[in-house]
């Protein structure tokens, strides 16, 4: 993937706001064009022409504008939560690249990785606390850019990431939960992704986001809400990586319904 494909995919999702400023520091740093049209005063927090304003969304957007501003979107959140523990692990930063490669190819696998320490730089720059704040700005305009399944999986793979050394740090753990909560997901949903992996009917009754003392019926509407949600075929113009992520996330819910209503008998 080309500079120029990167920074236009990227820009026609993100034009402005706190993403584009984060875009423009990211990218700017590797290209010589860098974003000037996104950090000017002019553009600062709005978008124009076709795109609407303060983040609204007009137009469909392309199944590449897609790909590319979860790419970025991923990148951005994953810098967040790889320095969480203060560590940037290289089984977490393998994964990523993995991601890039397989979905994107080798040429942005190699600039992904370099947006991915400039963001990293940029958040020691910022420091915690104010890196913090400009996540959450950003959750916030991923959140009317981004449908409610892609920021399911986009928080999906921020636990993968955090799962992959084998084990995961509380910290990295509060903030998926922030990243999860600033981009409008249910808690029920958040806490869902936390627990994809147990066997235990404790666990099943976590996935499902329900108590052991629900009524069948309740138990019935949960999953279904569930399943709709995270629906593989809700996130196929993401590509095909995402798409298998999605469908063996669905795979496991569908375990932890199975085991639920064996246990009840239903």
């Amino acid at each position: 993937m080309s500079a120029g494909k990167w920074i236009g995919g990227i820009l026609g999702w993100i034009t402005a706001g706190p993403l584009g400023a984060l875009a423009g520091v990211a990218i700017g740093a590797l290209f010589d064009n860098g974003l000037d049209s996104v950090n000017n005063p002019g553009n600062s927090g709005t978008r124009s022409g076709a795109f609407g304003d303060s983040y609204g969304t007009t137009r469909e957007y392309s199944a590449d504008e897609q790909r590319n501003s979860f790419m970025f979107a991923l990148l951005v959140l994953a810098s967040y939560v790889i320095k969480a523990d203060g560590r940037v692990m290289h089984s977490e930063m393998q994964l990523v690249r993995e991601f890039l490669r397989q979905n994107f190819g080798m040429a942005a696998q190699s600039q992904g990785e370099q947006i991915l320490l400039r963001l990293f730089d940029e958040q020691k720059y910022q420091g915690r606390l104010q890196f913090k704040n400009t996540v959450a700005d950003c959750c916030n305009q991923i959140a009317h850019f981004m449908d409610y399944s892609q920021r399911l999986q986009l928080v999906n793979f921020l636990v993968l990431i955090s799962q992959a050394d084998g084990s995961v740090d509380p910290t990295e753990v509060t903030a998926i939960r922030e990243c999860g909560h600033w981009l409008g997901l249910s808690q029920q949903d958040i806490e869902s992704l936390f627990n994809l992996k147990g066997d235990s009917l404790e666990e099943a009754y976590k996935v499902l986001g329900v108590s052991p003392d629900a009524t069948d019926d309740e138990v019935r509407k949960a999953y279904r809400k569930l399943a709709l949600a995270h629906h593989p075929d809700r996130v196929a113009t993401l590509g095909e990586d995402v798409k298998k992520a999605a469908e063996k996330k669905f795979q496991e819910i569908n375990a932890a319904k199975e085991k639920v209503f064996k246990a009840r008998g239903m």
